[in-house]
Formats: C-alpha cells, sequence, structure tokens
C-alpha cells in the first residue's frame, strides 16, 4: 500500500525551547501509524540526529534528517523566520552542517542565531530540500502582508539556490488568518510553478500533550501559562497527526499530501557510523607517523632505564624486558593504525609540562602502556606494577584507544587552546552536553508556570531527596510524605502530575567538562557546531557518544582537582626551600618507600589525601595498615562496594596480617607470581587476565575478551570461555576439577576485579599528598583550603583538620592574606581574601596587586581611597570588616564597621575630585588623611555570639572560637558525656574476622551545635558538632515529628539517645529520643553563678559596674558568687538573694565580654561542691 502522507516538520525536545517529543516515542509513533518515514527538523540545529537516525534503523522506519534554520531577510536585525531545510543526500548534509555551523559563528544578534538570504546559494545548498516554513515562513509573511517586492525576491532566491527542490509549505492548524494563507499560497504556487506540500509542525505526540507543551514555552520565556503577555502561536493541532487525518484535512489538496512522499523518497541520507577517522600528525622530516613513533620510543626508553636505574625503590629487571615489551606494543600500535593518536597525546602533554600546567601520572587502561611510559604520557612503569598493554588495545579486538588524560584546573584550557592553534582551530573543538528537566527543578519550573506562589513549588522540592540521579518516581519510593501530599492535596497533584511530562526533557546546551575532537579535515565535514553565545568557543552539535559514533576520535581532557592541590603546594613548598637554599621539590621523583608518609597513612590521618580521605576508606586503611606502595594500589581497588561486601577485602586484610604462619593458597604453583601482591585474592582485573594466560594458554588479547565476556555475564558466551579455559588448562595438565574451581573463582570475582592500571595511577596521586601532608602539612593544608575556597562546608571541615594536626588558622588580614591561603611560618596558615563571602577572587587579586604595587594600607582612609569602591563595594568591605581583615584600622571591628560608610564617602568624593581635575591649591590631589581623617569613635565590643555570628557570615564559619565555647566551662553540669568521649570508644569485638556485630545501645547525653540537616525517607540525619569532633545523629518520623521546632541548623543543642555502633558507617552514631535548647536546660538546671573577678590586672571590684551588667537580668532563682582575685590572696563573696539573677544568653554574652570564656561558670545545686 503506497503510504499517503509522511510529517516532514517535527520538532523534539532537542529543539530545547518548544516541544515534548522525545525521540524514542516519536519512532515508535511512526512506526505504529505504519508511516515509512519521518523527518527531524529541530529548531537550528541537529542535537538529536544521530540518536534519532539510529533509533529509525532500529525500528524499520526512513530517517530525514533536517532543520528548521531561521532566516533574515536582507536589512532585517530581528530574529528571522523559520526555512526547512531537509537533507537529499550526503552533500546535503555537509552543507547543512555548514550553514547551521555558519548560522552559530557568524548569524548571531541579540535576538539569537540565524542565516541570511544571501548565504542561499546553488553552491551553498546543493543536496538540499527547502520548504518555505508555511504561514509563519518568510514568504508566508510577505504573502500575508503582501509584500510583492518581498514575495518576488523570495521566489526568484529559492528557485535559483534550490532549483526543482523548493516547495511552498501550506498547514491547517486553526491559527488565525491561516485559510487566506493557503489560498493565496496555492495560487503563488500555481503561478510560479512551484509545488505545494502539506505539514503538521508536530511538537507533540498526542493532542493530550498540549498543555505540557504550553509548559515547557513557559519555562524556556520564564511566564506562566496565564500570563496575558504570552504570544500563543502554538495550537492543540501540532500532534502527530495520522496519515488518515491529514487526508481528511486536506482532502481537497491531495497533491500536497503526495509531495511529502515524493520528498521523503528523494531523502536518501546515510550516515555511516562507527568509522573512525583519525587526526593527522604531521612530521617535518618526511617520516611516517608509525616510523617516528618508533624511533621515538626506542630513544625515550634508553633513556628512561638510565632514569630508573637511579630511581630508588625500583625493582631492576633486565633491559630486554622492556625493549621487548616497546616493540611488541609498537607493533599492535602500527598494525591498528594508531601512532599518529600516540604523537598527538604526547605533543599536548609535552607542551602543558613545559608550559607549566600540571598533568596527572595516567588514569584508566592507558597506564598499562610503556610507549605511553616512555612518551610522558604516563609516570607508572607498567612492568614494574604488571600492567598490561593488552587491556588498553587489544589486537584481537579493535576498538579506539582512549586516553583519558588529567590536567590541573587552572591549566585545562590553556592546553585545549594550544591544541586548537597547533592542529587547526577549525578541526578542533570540545564537545556538548545536554541539562536536562531535573526532579527538584521541573517540580518549582512547574508550580511556577502554573502561576502558583513560590512556596507551594518549593515545599514540594523539598520533600524529593538530593541524591544523584534522583527520579519523581524513585522520589514517590522512598519519600512517604511525597505520596501523602499527592493524595491529599489538589495543587500538589496537578504540580506533580505536569512536572511527571516534564521530567528529563532536554533544557539547555552547555560544554562538556573535558571531551575534545579533532578532525582530520574541517569539522563541518563530520558535524555542526554550536556557541552558547557570541564569544563562547564553538562545540560539535552531538554529544560524547554521538561524536564518536559519527567517526570523529574523542580526547578526553580532564580537568583534576589534586593535581591544583599538588601544584599550589609545591609552589609553596619551593619558595621555603628557595629560602633557605634548598634544592627544589620535585614531586614526580619521590621515594615511594617513605616512613613519614607511611606512619600518616597508617594512621588514617588522610583528610585531603586523595582518594583516601572519606571516613569509610580511613576505616579501611586502620584494617589494612599499609606499608608499601602495592598496598596503597590495592586500597584504590578494594574500597568499592563489590568487594567490601564479598568478603574480598576481609581476606585481604586477614591474609596481609595473618599470624598462623599458615602458606597462602595461591590455588596453583604457577598462579604464586601473579597474586602474590594481593595475598592470594583476585583484586585486579587484569589478575583475571594472567591466570587465563597461565594456565589455559590465552593470549593476552584473548584473556581480555574473556575478562570482558565474564563482566557482562552472557551465559552462551560464558559456556563458550569455559570451554576455551578447560580444554587449555587440560593441555597444561592442570587438573579439570581443580582448573573448574579456578574459573568459578575467576568468574566470581571479575565482577568485582578493578582496572590496575588504574588503581596504580591514582595510587600514585594518593601518595604524593600523603607525602607532602606528612612533610609540609602548612603548604598542602593552605593549597587543599585555597581549593575549596567556593565551599564553605569543606573549608570548615579542613578548619577542624587542621586543628588536629596542630595547625594554627590565622585571621585575613588586608596587610598580609594573599587572595589564596598562604603560610607565613612553619605551622601556620593565613586565610585567603578570596575566600571571603561576597569579595572575590577578582577582587582579592585587587587589592593583593594594589598592596604589592603601593605598599600596604595605613589607614581605613586610605584602603578606601585606594581601591575601586565600583568593584569593592559596601558589601565587600563590609565582609572585610567583619571578617577582622581591617582589625588594625580601628579599635574594634564594631567601630570599623560604623566609620565604613563616611570613609567610603570620602573615597567617591575624591574619586569623582580626581575625575573632574579639582587640585589643591599646590598642585597635587589633597591626601585624604590629611584633608580630614575619619573619625573611628570607639564602639562597645560585641559580645561572643555576636562576633561569631559575624565570621560566619562573612567566611562561612567560625574562626575565633566556636559557639560551644560560651557553655564549655558549664558542660560537665550540662550533660555526663563528650562527643569526643564517645568517638574514642572502641569499636564492638568482632564476632569473627572482619565482621562487627552491633551493639543494642547505651543511653548517652552530649551536647553540640546541630549541622548538615538531611531528610532522607523516614529518617533524619544531621551532625553534633562540638568544635573538636562531630557525631552523626539520626532519628526516624516519630521522633523527628515531636523534636523538629528544635532542628535548626547552627543551633546549640543538648541530645539524648542511644550510642550504638553502625556497621553501615563502621562508627558510633546516636538514635535521639529527645532534645533540649541548651539555654532552656541551663535556665532548668542552674542555681548558681560564679564569676571569677581578677583584680590582679587592676580591674578592682567596683559594686556600681557590677550592678550596671546584672541588673538586666534581676530578679531571677540563680545565686551570685564571686571569686575575687587580688595579688595579696583570693575570697569567695556571696551576694545577697537580691542578687539573684536569670541565666539567659544575654546575661552569658556580657560575662563573656568582660570577664572572658573562662571568667565564670553556672552551676546547680548536685554540682555545688564541685564547683567550690
Amino acid at each position: 500500500m503506497t503510504p499517503g502522507f509522511i510529517h516532514l516538520r517535527v520538532h523534539s525536545e532537542f529543539s530545547i525551547e518548544d516541544s515534548v517529543v522525545r525521540l524514542p516515542g516519536l519512532v515508535d509513533a511512526v512506526s505504529t501509524a505504519a508511516m515509512p518515514a519521518v523527518a527531524l527538523t529541530d529548531a537550528n540545529n541537529m542535537f538529536g540526529l544521530v540518536k534519532y537516525y539510529r533509533e529509525c534503523l532500529k525500528q524499520g522506519i526512513k530517517p530525514i534528517a533536517g532543520c528548521d534554520l531561521l532566516l533574515r531577510m536582507p536589512g532585517e536585525t530581528g530574529r528571522g523566520l523559520p526555512l526547512p531545510l531537509l537533507c537529499s543526500s550526503n552533500e546535503g548534509y555537509k552543507n547543512l552542517t555548514r550553514l547551521i555551523t555558519r548560522a552559530y559563528l557568524e548569524g548571531r544578534n541579540d535576538h539569537g542565531v540565524g542565516i541570511e538570504l544571501d548565504w542561499l546559494t546553488a553552491e551553498s545548498t546543493a543536496g538540499l530540500i527547502a520548504l518555505s516554513g508555511g504561514q509563519f515562513g518568510a514568504l508566508g509573511a510577505a504573502l500575508q502582508a503582501n509584500n510583492k517586492e518581498n514575495i518576488t525576491v523570495l521566489i526568484h532566491k529559492f528557485k535559483d539556490a534550490f532549483e526543482g527542490r523548493f516547495y511552498i509549505e501550506i498547514q491547517r492548524l486553526g491559527r488565525p488568518k491561516e485559510n487566506q494563507y493557503v489560498r493565496s499560497a496555492v495560487t503563488l504556487a500555481a503561478a510560479a510553478g512551484l509545488p505545494v506540500v502539506a505539514t503538521n509542525d508536530v511538537r507533540f505526540l498526542t493532542a493530550a500533550d498540549f498543555d505540557a507543551h504550553e509548559a515547557r514555552t513557559c519555562i524556556h520565556q520564564s511566564m506562566a501559562l496565564d500570563d496575558n503577555r504570552r504570544a500563543k502561536i502554538y495550537t492543540a493541532e501540532q500532534y502527530l497527526r495520522s496519515p488518515e487525518e491529514m487526508a481528511e484535512l486536506f482532502r481537497d489538496l491531495p497533491e500536497a499530501l503526495e509531495n511529502t512522499v515524493h520528498i521523503a523518497k528523494r531523502c536518501n541520507l546515510t550516515l555511516e557510523l562507527g568509522k573512525n577517522y583519525l587526526p593527522n600528525y604531521e612530521i617535518s622530516d618526511g617520516r611516517s607517523p608509525a616510523d617516528y613513533l618508533a624511533d621515538e620510543s626506542r630513544r625515550l626508553l634508553a633513556l628512561k632505564l638510565i632514569e630508573l636505574a637511579g630511581t630508588p625503590a625500583h625493582t631492576p629487571r633486565p633491559a630486554g624486558d622492556y625493549e621487548n615489551r616497546l616493540e611488541i606494543e609498537l607493533q599492535v600500535i602500527r598494525d591498528m593504525g594508531f601512532p599518529g593518536y600516540f604523537l598527538i597525546v604526547a605533543d599536548f602533554i609535552r607542551w602543558a609540562r613545559e608550559n607549566d600546567v600540571p598533568v596527572g601520572p595516567g588514569r584508566g587502561s592507558g597506564a598499562g602502556s610503556l610507549v605511553a611510559f616512555v612518551l610522558g604520557i604516563t609516570d607508572i612503569d607498567p612492568l614494574e606494577y604488571a600492567l598490561l598493554f593488552e587491556r588498553f588495545l587489544n589486537p584481537e579486538r579493535v576498538s579506539m584507544p582512549d586516553f583519558d588524560i588529567d590536567f590541573c584546573m587552572d591549566g585545562r584550557d590553556r592546553v585545549i587552546d594550544y591544541v586548537a592553534r597547533r592542529y587547526g582551530r577549525e578541526k578542533v573543538s570540545q564537545i556538548i552536553t545536554y541539562g536536562t528537566m531535573a526532579a527538584k527543578a521541573v517540580v518549582r519550573d512547574a508550580a511556577r508556570v502554573l502561576g502558583l506562589p513560590y512556596m507551594v513549588g518549593d515545599r514540594i522540592a523539598k520533600m524529593i531527596p538530593p541524591d544523584v540521579g534522583m527520579t519523581l518516581a524513585k522520589a514517590f519510593d522512598v519519600e512517604a510524605e511525597l505520596g501523602d501530599l499527592y493524595r491529599s492535596d489538589d495543587e500538589a497533584r496537578t504540580v506533580l502530575d505536569l512536572a511527571r511530562q516534564l521530567e528529563g526533557l532536554k533544557r539547555n546546551a552547555g560544554t562538556h567538562a573535558g571531551g575534545v575532537v579533532i578532525a582530520p579535515s574541517e569539522l563541518t565535514d563530520f558535524v555542526p557546531l554550536y556557541t552558547t553565545d557570541a564569544s563562547a568557543s564553538p562545540v560539535t552539535q552531538f554529544d560524547k557518544d554521538d561524536v564518536e559514533a559519527a567517526g570523529l576520535v574523542k580526547f578526553d581532557f580532564l580537568g583534576l582537582r589534586t593535581l591544583t592541590i599538588i601544584d599550589w603546594a609545591v609552589k609553596i613548598v619551593n619558595r621555603q626551600r628557595d629560602a633557605v637554599g634548598e634544592s627544589p621539590l620535585d614531586i614526580r621523583v619521590l621515594p615511594l618507600d617513605d616512613v613519614k608518609a607511611f606512619a600518616l597513612l597508617k594512621s588514617a590521618r588522610t583528610s585531603a589525601v586523595f582518594q583516601l580521605e572519606s571516613r569509610g576508606m580511613q576505616d579501611l586503611i586502620k584494617r589494612l595498615q599499609p606499608d608499601e606502595f602495592t598496598d596503597i594500589i590495592a586500597l584504590v581497588a578494594l574500597f568499592r562496594p563489590g568487594p567490601l561486601e564479598s568478603g574480598m577485602v576481609d581476606d585481604f586484610i586477614q591474609r596481609k596480617h595473618s599470624k598462623s604462619g599458615q602458606p597462602i593458597d595461591y590455588m596453583h604453583p604457577d598462579l604464586q607470581p601473579v597474586l602474590e601482591d594481593t595475598y592470594g585474592v583476585i583484586v585486579y582485573q587484569e589478575q583475571v587476565m594472567q591466570i587465563a594466560q597461565k594456565l589455559a594458554g590465552y593470549t593476552l588479547g584473548g584473556a581480555d575478551m574473556l575478562r570482558r565476556a565474564m563482566g557482562k555475564k552472557k551465559p552462551e558466551e560464558m559456556a563458550k570461555q569455559r570451554e576455551i579455559f578447560m580444554a587449555g588448562a587440560a593441555k597444561n595438565k592442570v587438573d579439570p576439577a581443580k582448573a573448574k574451581q579456578i574459573f568459578d573463582l575467576m568468574e566470581k570475582f571479575a565482577a568485582y576485579g578493578f582496572n590496575k592500571s588504574h588503581s596504580a595511577a591514582y595510587a600514585l596521586l594518593a601518595y604524593q599528598t600523603a607525602w607532602l601532608k606528612a612533610h609540609y602539612p602548612a603548604a598542602f593544608m593552605a593549597a587543599v583550603l585555597s581549593a575549596d575556597m567556593d565551599n564553605t562546608d569543606k573549608l570548615e571541615f579542613m578548619q577542624r583538620e587542621c586543628k588536629s594536626i596542630g595547625l594554627q588558622l590565622l585571621a585575613p588580614d588586608i596587610n598580609q592574606s594573599a587572595a589564596k591561603f598562604s603560610v607565613p611560618g612553619d605551622l601556620q596558615i593565613r586565610y585567603g581574601l578570596g575566600a571571603l563571602k561576597g569579595l572575590g577572587k577578582a577582587v582579592a587579586d585587587t587589592i593583593v596587586e594594589l598592596r604589592e604595587q603601593d605598599g600596604e594600607f595605613t589607614s581605613l582612609d586610605n584602603f578606601c581611597s585606594r581601591v575601586n569602591t565600583q568593584k569593592v563595594n559596601k558589601r565587600a568591605m563590609e565582609a572585610l570588616a567583619n571578617s577582622g581583615a581591617l582589625d588594625a584600622f580601628g579599635p574594634n571591628r564594631p567601630s570599623i564597621l560604623a566609620a565604613l560608610p563616611m570613609a567610603l564617602d570620602k573615597a567617591e568624593q575624591m574619586s569623582r575630585d580626581r575625575a573632574a581635575g579639582q587640585n589643591d591649591m599646590f598642585g597635587d590631589l589633597a591626601d585624604p588623611v590629611v584633608a580630614g581623617a575619619t573619625a573611628i569613635r570607639q564602639l562597645p565590643e560585641w559580645g561572643f555570639s555576636e562576633l561569631l555570628q559575624s565570621e560566619r557570615q562573612a567566611l562561612g564559619l567560625y574562626l575565633s572560637g566556636h559557639p560551644l565555647d560560651l557553655y564549655r566551662s558549664d558542660l560537665r553540669y550540662i550533660c555526663k558525656d563528650t562527643i569526643g568521649g564517645l568517638l574514642g570508644r572502641k569499636p564492638p569485638a568482632p564476632a569473627e574476622e572482619g565482621v562487627y556485630r552491633r551493639t543494642k545501645g547505651e543511653d548517652v547525653e552530649v551536647v553540640g551545635l546541630l549541622t548538615d540537616f538531611r531528610k532522607r525517607g523516614n529518617r533524619v540525619t544531621m551532625f553534633l558538632d562540638d568544635g573538636e569532633h562531630r557525631i552523626e545523629l539520626q532519628m526516624f518520623r516519630d521522633s523527628f515529628d515531636n523534636l523538629k521546632h528544635l532542628i535548626e541548623n547552627f543551633k546549640i543543642r543538648t541530645v539524648k539517645g542511644q550510642l550504638r555502633w553502625d556497621d553501615f558507617i563502621d562508627g558510633w552514631r546516636i538514635a535521639v529520643s529527645d532534645m533540649s535548647d541548651i539555654d532552656r536546660v541551663v535556665e532548668n538546671r542552674a542555681t548558681h553563678l560564679l564569676i571569677n573577678w581578677d583584680a590582679t590586672d587592676g580591674h578592682q571590684l567596683d559594686v556600681t559596674e557590677l550592678e550596671a551588667l546584672l541588673q538586666p537580668h534581676r530578679p531571677g532563682r540563680c545565686a551570685v558568687s564571686i571569686n575575687y582575685m587580688r595579688v595579696e590572696g583570693s575570697a569567695r563573696i556571696h551576694l545577697g538573694d537580691s542578687w539573684c539573677v536569670r541565666p539567659t544568653p544575654e546575661l552569658r554574652d556580657r560575662l563573656t565580654a568582660v570577664f572572658g570564656l573562662n571568667g565564670f561558670s553556672f552551676f546547680g545545686d548536685a554540682n555545688r561542691r564541685a564547683a567550690a
């Protein structure tokens, strides 16, 4: 049966702004409607082409590739009007990619991107079929305006540019003036000798999806559905109509439908997916890339062997082992056609190292290549650690090599720019990525476009757990409260129903963090390009998977924060070493058996140590007690759910520390060299490959195929591999029962085994960071803090770590601080100005630059007059004052803050005078200090609580102390336990090796600051922080409902509950049963106040002063005593009942201001004797 209609204009979600069509659903619907073909014509892009093309082929549908470009008439500066273009051939595809790319690179204005009419020539449109764009196309607009001049210009242009390939497009979608347009269009077509074609301009699959589509357009426009200003340009008819519906709609113009079929037959684009197009590497002396790679590798290996011979802790190996391995790898690389790839990677890594851009030691299986090692691509000797080349590049399974290269975050873009300059900007691009409408955001969006108050969407969104990959479906499964709300609240149900329809749709386009492609010719021969704005570098319109499918080679330029930390730390260290005449530190040649580094590791003081910093990893380190580099490799591989749950980790630790004297069972004598480093446990994927090679005669390429088969767990493939293994083992005279047992073990552990090459490379980074922390803790932690300047949670954690290892974190200082954290002394770190909230790195850099150019700031006026107050605004100045950075300019922080407005006004006036050229009578601009310095009137000092709050506001953390310090002298009277004491308790004895018993729980009472409140399903967790330690709290829904009025971050609470050892977190946590505000506890329990009045410094007891201090808090039930101390002696003075006070927080603050944190204490009757 001949098809009656083909959809030639369809927008998908990849149009970003105006469609809810998902590609699998589109092709399913087309197939169900028995339409043999469908076009995809997204707005100004071909983002979804490869995915759409593959989906069509999978379902037997003919794909028609196209795009709705926006066309601008000569002299027009607006958005442009749609011109749908369809690819009739591969030539047309290339021309369309060039037109789209040109639109983004040259056709951008304030309204978006588009093409110019004069870009359309017979050459530029060859292989393309054009539709007029219907009522809203350029020709349609001219018809409706009866603009005969434009009609004539367009008809001539389209006929010349698209000879025999231009169609006048008509639609019947229920739009105003549509019938009039159709009549005019048909008349014009007849007069001009042009065919007409019908489309339905599809934006959604069914009529029921119209509301969701309208909501989607509103989200893009930041408008509400009921906003009267919104242009309503879509109708409910723009769904995927069936051929029968279209036949009924255009029964008077059957030729318009027939032409859709003719066009579909003319469109015969064939995308050759999966074929690789490698970039070229040119060698100036005429050698081929293969010969040049071989010559360079041999030359560099000779140098590397000399270097290795002088490396401490390196195990010597015969040079022949390296030379043989090198030749094997070179042959495989040559045979597979990848010499140029290796040379390109080596080239940009060499440039990075020569231009002070730190590069990682390797990542992934690439660290298994000796060629990569001698070229400097990796820093791990693969023979030293038994890393396999075939794990990276298997001669028996053709696939592209894939080096993932880690660069310092600060320098990665410089390397990408070098590659673009070196290989041609027209051949190099980063890769696009697409943002989607995620669960929390889409709920808020749905509520907004429905016109509901913000708190409606916010309340629903807050019920959705913040986990990565969270969806609305998952949220309903884990959050019972969300389901209850959906069933009971009509508004919530409406919001969630709409959000479900929109969830997961493409929201925007951006740039992939590290993906770069290098093409052998212009990129537009393969893929169209896109830019996010006029200044941005172009990116491919295909994502990382599709760009590889199109044949382009992807290079991963990954930014690794740890490399930045190491680089900054080493620069601090080398400045220190240079100051004392020591040679600079080279982090790449550290001895891998350093005693201090391993002592730090064994103590599990690994916060900020790469890959080893999590609490679970620290517990694993305590058990494993690493004492050589191979143990660190194992740690990286073992700390994953599979090994931890399988018993592998327990076996590994038990065998490492076994005191039984029993030999380790390696299952077969030939396997001891393979499994010796891991105590007979199969930890790495490479070990699976080596076992197959040793016992069953596999080639390493074949063994890699076995490893992959085991990972995929396909029964038919595993049966085949088992047969091969058993036959090979029999040939090597291995007992069949033993061979079966070993194969079964391999199959089990292959699912958990990790890539040893990756583990080894990342273990090296872990070791380097541990070494720095052990030898140069201040420099290392300053670099860590600088890397986390924008993350106050991390800063707070690292502040605690600094304190625990004896480092002093000094307050910011306008004349001492750098933009980043710095090291003024061996055990000191100075706070960086760039870490202040409201200041920012750029402003911090400016301040430091001014200071370095013109000297230190001498006063508040001097500072305000020298900085640009447009950049360093009032908010930034207040942050500096609150943080303590301006303390040198006045008696205290409140005084400086009060003087700031006047100082800023003077600075701005001086700036205006300077701009106007006003000089004083001597010809120079008046010095603001001489011409009436700002008077800084001394105000009372803040109380301790206010000081801490101001610091938290400016820094995001407490620096001068901790809120609990106000109560610390009272704690022994408030609760019986301390967090440190609880955490220091021994874990319960294991029931058997490596398995801890769960304790029943012990009643405890402890006090601290609530932080990190999180709600997950019916469980609530948070931390209790006393400034030195933190312990996790947990409560379930009933307890939470009873106590939620008390749960607030950064409030001090006393907590009662049961202390339990939790197997999951491998640590102590408290199951909360009760909670109280600490001030209420003090008010209820305190009956006495003891003040330590120290008159030895001349501060004599003054009754008037004491009365003024206590009067606002009288009367009360707390008796007051004074421990009065003079040089001659001391006495305890008990004041009368009329002096009794209320133990309020305000009184505590005032007492702290006058007598200091340790100058008083509250206590109850039960504690009176102890206080005495």
